[in-house]
């Protein structure tokens, strides 16, 4: 479908809203005027005023004109000087596609490219036009990749997919503001009639009397009914709208393969795959790993760290970027699914050649290490800002000693509780003139309902492993603090608590089975942390 068509369509289904809210507005008139010849009194009063209320959510629907902004993108913009190679690079492809290049270009942080144009007169009229382009994007692309998803986004340009943005985003959201208008006033009068029979039964309560119970049920009724005719409008204009943005999609993607050929257009489609969810992996457990503990890493290492977990879990990514998704697209889906993309794009004719070991687009970029402490000045928060930084070695160890050490904390109250000292030397006394001790610390914690119901020694080996779980957190915290074992940073795995000696851990383990044995012995734990550890 050409554009022209395209925006034929925008404009008729915007028409529709408009149409709808005429067509309800003069079956509420007839409705009056039939009251009016027909009824008189109370009764042609009231349905007067309920034809009326009913209008006002369909007004202002269909005349609040202004459409309300999305939440803008934080990123860093980057002048031409700042970065002539990669701007030489955007508008080499804008006019390889055919297309105006934008006027400004944002890094943002998301693994995501995104085009925007400030059109107006409903699209008629071009405006200032912005790229977004993902840091995270461009650590995990190669070259040729990237230039396949600018050429991609370019393509958005050359279709006026941004020039009828606008036109569609004013239907969606008159839509989305009269159906709310009728819900808001339909729980507004549910809850008037709630609060008035509850006052009313707060009375007969006063007197002595039966109160009756609240019952709302038919409240707001029309209200809701008008609701369900937008909403049933709704649903067509977005499956509509929708659908056009599968195909704008498609679209976009032939101009990735006519700029960067068939094989690097699909590479990237493939590639997304595994950058979204490695990414979203990177920042809950690396980037913001200590953020419990008051750290960040080291300026620039929030994004900047993302490279390393890509190098190190190469494999796994390699999984990713096979296993694509062939789920059927839902009708309200904007994108088409991956597995679809991908396919079109390697039947394609135009192959394309790569640069052999392409390095990450990245790396090409003027400043990076300064993009991407810039990039944390927009979009952290200035209190995350605050936080004390460290190198990914420390904030490893620092933050998992202070997790560790939480844990700690409520085995060393569970401890106290039971009228014992937490200080090790002084809990393994406790624990040789009571060896029931334990037990009754072990009961302190929660029990499964299986264990909770066991008794005698069915109860003890449920208990056993809280007990040396409990003991085991205690000893970790002791000897972190006695510098006798430290967390050490893993990119291909969890992090791993590194010990002073290689034999160390075999020799912890056993420890810990002897303090948790029926006949406890607490002579190994008590050589191995309070006399090894202190030499």
């Amino acid at each position: 479908m050409g554009a022209s068509l395209r925006a034929l369509r925008a404009l008729v289904l915007l028409a529709g809203f408009y149409l709808l809210g005429f067509v309800l507005l003069a079956v509420l008139a007839a409705a009056d005027w039939a009251t009016v010849t027909w009824l008189h009194g109370g009764v042609a009063a009231k349905v007067l005023i309920v034809s009326a209320v009913l209008a006002v959510p369909i007004v202002r629907g269909m005349f609040m004109l202004r459409t309300p902004k999305g939440d803008p993108l934080h990123g860093v913009p980057v002048t031409e000087q700042q970065e002539p190679l990669l701007w030489r690079t955007v508008r080499d492809i804008a006019d390889q596609v055919g297309t105006r290049a934008p006027d400004e270009i944002l890094l943002i942080d998301e693994v995501n490219a995104a085009v925007s144009e400030e059109a107006r007169l409903l699209g008629l009229l071009s405006g200032t036009r912005r790229l977004y382009l993902g840091l995270p994007l461009m650590t995990g692309l190669d070259e040729m990749q990237l230039r396949a998803v600018l050429a991609h986004e370019m393509g958005h340009y050359a279709n006026l997919d941004t020039r009828l943005t606008p036109l569609i985003a004013r239907g969606r959201a008159q839509l989305i503001r009269t159906i709310g208008h009728f819900h808001e006033r339909a729980d507004t009068k549910v809850a008037n009639e709630r609060a008035r029979q509850e006052k009313a039964a707060e009375k007969r309560l006063a007197k002595g009397k039966q109160a009756k119970e609240v019952d709302t049920a038919g409240q707001g009724a029309m209200y809701r009914a008008m609701a369900k005719i937008y909403t049933g409008y709704a649903h067509f204009y977005m499956r509509a709208t929708l659908s056009g943005s599968r195909r704008q999609e498609l679209a976009a993607d032939m101009a990735a393969v006519r700029v960067a050929g068939r094989d690097s257009a699909a590479s990237a489609l493939r590639e997304l795959n595994a950058l979204g969810p490695a990414h979203g992996f990177y920042m809950d457990s690396y980037a913001t790993l200590g953020v419990g503990a008051g750290l960040l890493p080291r300026s620039g290492q929030v994004f900047g760290g993302f490279r390393q977990l890509l190098d190190a879990r190469a494999q796994e990514l390699e999984g990713l970027r096979r296993e694509l998704s062939t789920e059927p697209t839902s009708p309200y889906d904007s994108h088409p699914a991956l597995a679809q993309g991908v396919a079109r794009n390697e039947a394609q004719t135009q192959k394309g050649r790569a640069p052999p070991d392409t390095p990450p687009a990245l790396e090409r970029h003027a400043t990076p290490d300064a993009a991407l402490a810039a990039l944390e000045q927009a979009v952290l928060t200035p209190e995350a800002l605050a936080l004390t930084r460290l190198d990914w070695a420390d904030l490893v160890h620092e933050s998992m000693t202070a997790y560790v050490g939480r844990g700690a904390q409520e085995v060393r109250e569970a401890i106290a509780a039971e009228g014992a000292s937490p200080e090790p030397a002084a809990l393994l006394d406790a624990i040789d003139a009571d060896p029931a001790l334990r037990w009754r610390i072990a009961d302190r914690f929660p029990k499964s309902e299986e264990a909770a119901a066991a008794t005698g020694r069915a109860a003890r080996e449920f208990t056993r492993p809280v007990l040396r779980s409990a003991l085991s957190r205690l000893v970790t915290a002791e000897l972190t603090a006695r510098g006798a074992a430290r967390w050490q940073l893993s990119w291909s795995d969890s992090a791993e608590l590194r010990f002073a000696t290689e034999d160390f851990e075999d020799q912890l383990e056993l420890a810990l089975d002897a303090l948790v044995a029926d006949l406890p012995d607490t002579e190994p734990l008590r050589k191995l942390v309070l006399v090894r550890c202190s030499a």
